[in-house]
């Protein structure tokens, strides 16, 4: 049995696009770093080491948008976005853990 499809991305435009991307690439990056989840300091090094390119890569994402007069960001469209591409389970990478269950 195949999976249940997944629903289609919004329209976006090749900036924003990039724009989300980037955004979830740093936000995986962070989730690796978390101190409450990770597993070695390694693993997080690596991910740290990467996070400076990835975090560039978000800021030119941002300044192509700017530069091409994209100065709003279309909040419903974008969250859409982000939520087809699990960009929820991702950031709750990024969270502190709940306590376990007394």
């Amino acid at each position: 049995m195949l999976p249940p499809e997944l629903p289609p991305l919004p329209a976006l435009t090749r900036a924003e696009g990039e724009l989300i991307d980037r955004y979830l690439e740093v936000v995986d990056l962070l989730g690796r770093i978390n101190p409450a989840r990770g597993d070695s300091t390694y693993s997080g090094l690596r991910a740290a080491q990467a996070l400076v390119g990835k975090s560039a890569e978000l800021r030119d994402a941002l300044t192509l948008m700017h530069q091409r007069g994209e100065s709003e960001l279309h909040q419903e469209t974008l969250t859409r976005a982000l939520r087809v591409l699990d960009g929820e389970r991702r950031a709750r990478l990024v969270t502190v853990p709940p306590p376990p269950p007394s």
